[in-house]
């Protein structure tokens, strides 16, 4: 089994068989995606009351395979106000290298576009790290569908491929990026100002390394609602990627309702939790050695960190969970995991309460799957398997890029259940277990899981990041109580493009205004 793609950097460094899935068959994921931000999604609150941002007062495992109460919210991140076309003369060329696993580098190439569009920038095709833990080379070109990413970006941002000579005094130059650090989560003014001041004496600047390199946290819709449109619409997975995830989820439909799960009992989450008295005195020297490569020093006591929540769950303590939680061993679950940490003496307790257990091997025994599993390419195919399931259950979403993009993906796509363990008010619990207080310990896991959203619309609250809660910048209202919530008309695709239009007819205009200008004086 292979890594997901949400490997820790150093420190320092449904739907049912039937609908859908017919139209899946003809239409992109990417399209249905689509579809669904201008089709309302409006589901009666009365028929599931208990989900969402409305209070429970129990859980019912059944009701939970549906998607969670939209509170009549529906995505939307088409502008709402005025936003012009990217001008036809730029201040330069922005090129970035998006350092990290697959989903910290999907983050990045969304503050990339954010950037160019701040700066009125021509941005260059984002760079893929090719010297992070995959040593991946496929590229973005091997990983995203290049064509739909500049197109469904054009009215936002001009994207070239790469950097185009210039002609000067007949000669052919390249023009040569100047190399720039951006500050970590770094504010609009350092763009506007050092990064802009660069450009414009250089004509070209390069961003390296560029993870988490623009602030999340923006006093500006439209600035965010441009992000979620890279996410969730210009960020599409090329079409082999699309063909392997749809026949897993396929194959897992078939037999009905299916989970998945992100099973973040890895080597490197254990080792940044700094988890390590439940494995042997060999296992812990392994753990011990990997933290002091690849992590700063720092004391960390295993009862403390437990004891708030601070370790990831056993995949023991993940099938307690979704037992006390009503669902029973007919459960179909699909794992995303690497290599888990322990090996199965950790995942037996877990098979013995949900055998159904299948991960991306299991399902599609193709020979295209079998090229295509390693490295970024295979931890989309677990993300789009992750997207459509009928509920996503991560099990350390703390530091997981994985985990919390697929979160707010799924908030976006239709309010698709999520179970988020609360791993700090269930920790206790465990823990009374462990030293043989077992009464009422299902009652109590239900009661921990109660404060939970499902996937339903809810504020952010820090350090809850705007890639794992889009709500309420990338979501509107038909009938809106606050204005600035109301969707954007439905003809707002149209809008944009006449603008767009318009403007390139206007610089066609100045441009052979210019030239016969010229030609006149020069008679």
């Amino acid at each position: 089994m292979r890594r997901s793609g949400h490997h820790l950097h150093r420190a320092n460094p449904k739907q049912g068989a039937g609908g859908l899935k017919g139209l899946m068959g003809r239409l992109s994921i990417a399209v249905i995606v689509l579809l669904i931000c201008t089709v309302s999604l409006y589901i009666s609150s009365t028929s599931k009351a208990g989900f969402g941002s409305v209070s429970r007062s129990e859980i019912k495992a059944e009701e939970l395979w549906s998607p969670a109460d939209s509170g009549g919210w529906r995505p939307s991140s088409a502008p709402r106000s005025d936003w012009p076309p990217p001008p036809k003369e730029s201040n330069g060329y922005l090129k970035v290298r998006c350092n990290g696993g697959l989903n910290q580098q999907r983050s990045a190439i969304c503050n990339a576009v954010l950037a160019a569009r701040i700066m009125n920038a021509t941005l260059v095709l984002p760079e893929l790290d090719a010297n992070s833990f995959w040593h991946e080379k496929s590229g973005f070109h091997g990983i995203y569908d290049v064509e739909n990413f500049i197109r469904t970006l054009r009215y936002d941002v001009r994207i070239v491929e790469s950097i185009p000579d210039v002609r000067k005094n007949g000669k052919t130059k390249k023009i040569k990026p100047f190399q720039l650090r951006p500050p970590r989560d770094a504010p609009i003014s350092w763009y506007t100002s050092v990064a802009l001041e660069k450009m414009r004496e250089h004509g070209a600047i390069y961003l390296t390394p560029f993870s988490h390199r623009l602030a999340e946290e923006i006093d500006n819709p439209e600035y965010q609602r441009l992000r979620c449109r890279v996410n969730y619409h210009a960020l599409r997975f090329k079409p082999h990627i699309l063909r392997i995830s749809q026949s897993i989820v396929d194959k897992l439909r078939n037999q009905g309702h299916f989970m998945s799960i992100h099973l973040r009992f890895e080597m490197d989450m254990l080792a940044f939790a700094g988890c390590f008295d439940i494995f042997t005195p060999e296992e812990q020297k392994i753990l011990k050695k990997y933290r002091e490569e690849n992590f700063a020093k720092k004391r960390l006591v295993y009862s403390e960190r437990r004891a708030i929540g601070k370790c990831p769950l056993t995949p023991e303590e993940v099938g307690l969970i979704l037992r006390s939680m009503g669902f029973d061993n007919s459960t179909r679950i699909y794992l995303a995991a690497g290599e888990l940490f322990g090996g199965e003496r950790f995942m037996k307790p877990f098979r013995a309460l949900f055998p159904r257990l299948e991960n991306h091997s299991s399902v599609e025994s193709s020979e295209e799957l079998v090229e295509n599993v390693r490295g970024l390419t295979g931890s989309a195919v677990d993300y789009m398997v992750c997207l459509l399931s009928d509920i996503f259950m991560p099990t350390y979403d703390g530091p997981s890029n994985f985990a919390n993009n697929l979160l707010g993906h799924r908030l976006y796509y239709g309010f698709r259940t999520t179970i988020r363990p609360d791993r700090k008010a269930l920790a206790p619990i465990f823990i009374d277990r462990e030293n043989g207080r077992t009464a009422g310990f299902e009652e109590a896991i239900r009661r921990a899981m109660l404060g939970t959203h499902f996937g339903g619309p809810h504020e952010r609250i820090s350090p809850e990041s705007f890639y794992t809660n889009s709500w309420p910048e990338c979501f509107c209202q038909m009938s809106p109580k606050n204005p600035a919530d109301k969707c954007p008309p439905d003809n707002v695709l149209a809008i944009l493009n006449s603008r767009l239009v318009e403007s390139e007819r206007d610089n066609d205009l100045d441009v052979s205004t210019h030239s016969n200008s010229t030609t006149s004086v020069g008679r």
